[in-house]
């Protein structure tokens, strides 16, 4: 027997004991062997001609989209990593005219899943490039983490040994990760989670999420609100019993006189019981565990824990069977010049910030207050919607507030409306009193432009995200933060606030979402998964969950205290600009620029997530409860009142 049938022979044993990890390790080997022997002819990568790249990855590419279909879509992951690195290798070696016609030549194959990444590669024009973009230099520096199953990593490594691609298994070898699993192929509706960069972020991912997240809720002040509701509820209930024995009283009366059964009294128990039931089982809220604050939070004023009380009392319950109303502020004649809208905890403001630095707030509680003027554009060629949303002092519907010298990105209201905060272009956070329709401060300390900022769930503290890859924590009495986030890679795009304000969330265009605590401005979490930007975030109201929405579309589930994501969502058509639960966390909201909201149900989630992590998998979804679409107006902003009424916001767009 030749090596070549003893090969076969100890192959063939291996596979048959099932000692697939000892005849993959054997495989390896020989590839390296096999690499090696043939270092006298295979040529350095300097002195490889653009040919070898073209042809190699022409093959690859022929050979990958002729396998069968079973393995096919796990074969093709392996092109877009070869790719790019083949291109990038072509400008390091100095074939600028050759890189640029094989980049023309198939990019086509990736558009629709790495469009944005193409069109930042597309502007590398000179070896120097390759370390002045951020893009390039991370991807040379990392290696991209692949899932195959044990057949079609077999089947790319018999084609690489037959075809003598040295050229492509260089680029393989250097730049990609395998990791072989046993059994059927990755499900195709997986791909976003089988290939992500590795190496440095990666091992720092891993050491990061290691650290202990305390999820729970503040104990003091739910513990305060639960027990003075459950005294208001027992009082009620005690009120009710006392009708209802009356009641009893006069139906059996009645029901003797007249032959009625005693049924329906009974009906009406099992009723109120279900509906009791209901009521708790679809609430998460309350089996929160309890934390304390790390912040010093303000002590919050008699009447506003009065006012939560009272629309604790009148809450709606939301479920999948119980959908929230939507209530849909539309803004007209914008002429694009409408960059962000925020609504009031309690649906009664609606602020829009302006590309001409402008701040205008509309007070809901005048919106039948028309304007007395004849002219239908207001003031200086106003908006038409300043009319359709209620007059402020008999000249123009709404609260002008100027003092921004750029583009005003985002605004937020605290939960009593008093204040409201807006952050710009001009690097610059102010802080604006609704009452007295005046900024109060100005907060420099950014360099470049803010592109959110967010109010804390109990007012005073805020959170600022910008361009300069930084987050910021504020408090309203202070000039200058008080914690500075830095760890992204790219702009911070968006914040949000855990609901224990123990933490704070960023998303960024690095594809990432950090968690970081805000005591100690450490990052305990990062969240890797998105295929492109980051655009907005939503946490779940018992602070277990959160919710994260990308540029393409993808909303993604994410454990806090696991740092793993629960369900992958694949429902819009583009950017998810905002994300919204319900009070009870049973339902998420979510508004995009493809001129839906959709509700989905949480808890079909969120029910299956221990029996998923015992079975290691990662296939469960998001049930869609209910699209709402809209004639031609992208959703920019979403709000669940407490009384769980959903606010949305969107500015309507002509070319649509």
């Amino acid at each position: 027997m030749d090596d070549e049938d003893i090969e076969k022979v100890l192959f063939a044993y291996l596979k048959k004991k099932g000692f697939w990890q000892t005849e993959r390790a054997l495989q390896d080997e020989q590839i390296k062997l096999s690499s090696g022997s043939q270092a006298g002819t295979a040529l350095s990568r300097s002195e490889r001609g653009p040919a070898l790249y073209n042809d190699g990855y022409s093959k690859l590419r022929s050979w990958a989209y002729s396998s069968l279909d079973l393995y096919k879509h796990e074969l093709l992951r392996v092109l877009y990593p070869v790719f790019i690195h083949c291109f990038m290798d072509l400008v390091a070696n100095g074939h600028m005219q050759d890189a640029r016609t094989f980049f023309q030549t198939f990019r086509e194959d990736h558009e629709l899943l790495y469009l944005r990444d193409l069109q930042k590669l597309e502007g590398i024009l000179s070896p120097s490039h390759l370390e002045e973009m951020e893009l390039a230099r991370s991807l040379r520096q990392s290696k991209v983490n692949i899932k195959l199953c044990e057949y079609s990593y077999n089947l790319l490594l018999q084609y690489l040994q037959k075809t003598q691609s040295f050229t492509m298994l260089e680029v393989i070898n250097e730049h990609i990760n395998f990791e072989v699993t046993s059994g059927q192929p990755v499900s195709i509706s997986d791909d976003s989670e089988v290939m992500a960069l590795v190496g440095s972020s990666r091992d720092i991912a891993k050491h990061v999420n290691q650290k202990e997240v305390r999820w729970g809720l503040l104990e003091d002040f739910e513990e305060r609100l639960e027990k003075t509701l459950s005294d208001s509820e027992k009082a009620e209930g005690e009120n009710k019993d006392n009708d209802v024995d009356d009641n009893k009283q006069k139906r059996s009366a009645e029901a003797g006189k007249q032959g009625i059964s005693s049924k329906k009294l009974k009906k009406d128990k099992v009723v109120g019981a279900i509906g009791k039931g209901v009521r708790s089982e679809t609430s998460t809220v309350s089996f929160a565990p309890r934390v304390k604050p790390e912040l010093t939070l303000p002590i919050m004023p008699t009447e506003v824990e009065q006012s939560i009380l009272d629309d604790l009392r009148n809450r709606v319950q939301v479920s999948s069977t119980a959908l929230p109303s939507v209530n849909f502020y539309t803004f007209v004649n914008t002429h694009n010049g409408l960059n962000c809208t925020s609504i009031s905890y309690d649906g009664s403001l609606v602020a829009g910030g302006f590309s001409d630095s402008s701040l205008k707030v509309w007070d809901m509680s005048k919106a039948g207050q028309l304007v007395k003027t004849a002219s239908m554009q207001g003031d200086s060629e106003s908006a038409q919607n300043d009319h359709l949303l209620g007059s402020d002092d008999g000249n123009r519907s709404y609260t002008l507030f100027q003092g921004h010298s750029g583009p005003v990105y985002s605004s937020s209201f605290c939960p009593t409306g008093e204040f409201l905060l807006s952050s710009s272009s001009d690097s610059t956070i102010r802080l604006w009193s609704t009452r007295l329709n005046a900024n109060l401060v100005c907060y420099k300390g950014h360099n470049y432009p803010v592109w959110d900022i967010q109010f804390g769930p109990f007012g005073h503290y805020f959170v600022s995200a910008s361009h300069d890859r930084t987050a910021r924590i504020w408090s309203m009495d202070r000039i200058q933060p008080l914690r500075i986030m830095a760890g992204h890679l790219s702009d911070v795009d968006c914040v949000q606030w855990h609901a224990n304000c123990n933490y704070i969330a960023t998303g960024s265009s690095d594809k990432t979402v950090r968690l970081w605590d805000v005591q100690t401005g450490e990052c305990v979490r990062i969240f890797i998964g998105h295929r492109s930007m980051v655009l907005s975030l939503a946490m779940s109201p018992d602070g277990r969950y959160m919710a994260s929405g990308d540029e393409d579309g993808t909303i993604m589930m994410w454990d806090l205290s696991t740092g793993r994501c629960v369900s992958p969502l694949l429902g819009h058509s583009s950017c998810v600009w905002t994300l919204a639960f319900s009070c009870e966390g049973t339902v998420l909201a979510s508004g995009s620029a493809d001129r839906t909201v959709k509700l989905w149900d949480v808890t079909s989630s969120n029910k299956t997530t221990k029996m998923d992590e015992n079975k290691g998998s990662s296939g469960n979804r998001l049930r869609l409860l209910k699209a709402f679409p809209t004639k031609s107006t992208p959703v920019y902003s979403l709000q669940f009142s407490r009384r769980n009424l959903l606010f949305a916001a969107g500015a309507l767009s002509k070319s649509c």
